[in-house]
């Protein structure tokens, strides 16, 4: 195991609970000059004294974990490397900011946030110069807010979580299909009959709920397991509103747009929930190796909804594989990405054309597996597949996304998908990075930017494989 120094981190934890150093060390069992050398970084924080810290004063132990360490310095680095103030800020000190002062760190991350808006607002205003001016500054890019929401807490809710597997086991529902039993819960608890018909005026819609009538209208062009999530849906609206209110309240956000995105969100998230309730779930699971497809039989829903729901299995003391979940088209526009991990997901420069999501294209349907290694050098394994989802009559557009999944090499013998792989060869490992702007590999033969804040070799007389090289 990797020595963990987490001094500042106790200090902290001591000063906000108003104790001496030795009343702390009274209170974990420990003697107080052992505490003061873990304070001092002079002995690292082991599991034992970790797991007393959670008993004795119920503090989540990620406050010192390594993964949330390394997540920060992936957002620092990021936000640090688009400050343009000519200093080059090394990894190093961002990495001791990152151990020893996160809080400062993550008050960095929000001022860079709000500092981003502004100029956001900025140039929407500057745009708008000769036409009516808006009567307030237009709201910053409501479904990044949302993205960031679920991305701040690792994509778990617990709440929801909780909830859905509670009404799961109060309606005695079964694993598998569940439209009937949907269908059912309902008409008992809220009178409403699920319609299996053309949405009336849908204009291509798939749910559509008639409030005064009391009926849910689904397309009849979805599949069993698209019936069902969307019946959980309108399921979390109608049973879950006070508390889908409550946490969108609590949370920080812009505007109305930003907060019925967030509402959205949290009641497809409780729909995952019911239909993959938490414990029954992680059990198939770990049982199946994290097989995908043999989830997705078992369970009677799709590939990308597996995939969705393995990324939220962050229950604490009863973990799952904690993955990173991403959705792209060919264009490599991301439209969804959740952590339940550190793996950093930049705001600029694309993503990596070396990564298995984009290859999947080339092979629809096809499960693809590939270990890729950041910078940083952590090594990810990551799972990659097409699925297509067709709409209205032949010849009309259809949509065509990329699934990834992936999960730190550490978990990656967990995983049926790493069999046949070399987990302990280094050079197995495709070298991709969080996107152009801000991946430091100075001889990528991809590259399409140059990296942020480095100064290019510029020579009218030399020519080089690689593109954009550094000086």
């Amino acid at each position: 195991m990797k020595k963990t120094f987490m001094g500042v981190r106790l200090r902290r934890l001591r000063e906000e609970r108003g104790l001496t150093q030795a009343a702390l060390a009274s209170a974990l069992g420990l003697s107080t000059s052992y505490l003061s050398q873990l304070e001092k970084n002079q002995r690292p924080l082991t599991v034992p004294v970790l797991l007393k810290i959670n008993s004795v004063f119920g503090v989540d132990v990620q406050l010192f974990s390594e993964d949330e360490e390394a997540r920060l310095i992936a957002d620092l680095r990021e936000v640090l490397s688009e400050t343009q103030t000519g200093e080059t800020v090394a990894l190093t000190e961002i990495r001791e900011l990152a151990a020893n002062m996160p809080a400062v760190g993550r008050a960095l991350l929000s001022l860079h946030r709000r500092y981003r808006e502004s100029v956001e607002r900025s140039e929407a205003m500057a745009a708008r110069l000769g036409e009516d001016w808006p009567a307030a500054a237009p709201s910053p890019m409501p479904y990044e807010e949302a993205r960031d929401y679920f991305y701040a807490r690792n994509n778990h809710i617990a709440e929801l979580d909780e909830a859905a597997e509670r009404l799961h086991d109060a309606e005695g529902l079964a694993v598998g299909p569940l439209n009937a039993g949907l269908a059912d819960c309902m008409a008992r608890r809220h009178g409403v009959r699920v319609a299996m018909a053309s949405v009336p005026e849908s204009g291509g819609e798939q749910r559509r709920y008639d409030p005064t009538n009391k009926v849910l209208y689904l397309s009849p062009h979805l599949r069993v397991g698209q019936q069902a999530f969307q019946m959980a849906t309108q399921l979390a609206f109608l049973e879950m509103g006070d508390l889908l209110h409550k946490l969108t309240n609590e949370a920080a956000l812009s505007g109305d747009e930003a907060r019925a995105l967030v509402r959205i969100g949290l009641a497809s998230y409780f729909a995952g929930a019911l239909l993959l309730p938490y414990t029954k779930f992680l059990k198939a699971a770990e049982t199946a190796g994290y097989d995908i497809e043999r989830l997705g039989r078992q369970f009677g829903v799709g590939f990308e909804t597996i995939c969705h729901r393995l990324s939220t299995l962050q229950r604490p003391g009863a973990n799952g594989v904690p993955f990173l979940f991403v959705r792209v088209d060919r264009a490599g526009n991301i439209s969804k990405r959740q952590s339940a991990t550190d793996f950093h997901f930049s705001r600029v420069g694309g993503t990596c054309p070396l990564w298995n999501v984009y290859e999947a294209f080339a092979l629809p349907g096809r499960i693809l597996t590939q270990l890729a290694q950041m910078p940083d050098g952590r090594t990810y394994l990551w799972i990659a597949r097409t699925v297509s989802r067709a709409h209205g009559e032949y010849g009309a557009p259809g949509k065509t996304f990329s699934i990834g999944l992936g999960c730190d090499l550490h978990h990656a013998p967990r995983l049926v998908y790493s069999k046949g792989l070399d987990l302990g060869d280094a050079r197995a490992a495709t070298p991709i990075g969080a996107g152009c702007k801000v991946c430091d590999r100075p001889a990528c033969p991809q590259r399409a930017f140059p990296s942020i804040g480095r100064d290019l070799a510029i020579d009218e007389n030399a020519s080089r494989f690689a593109p954009y090289p550094v000086a």
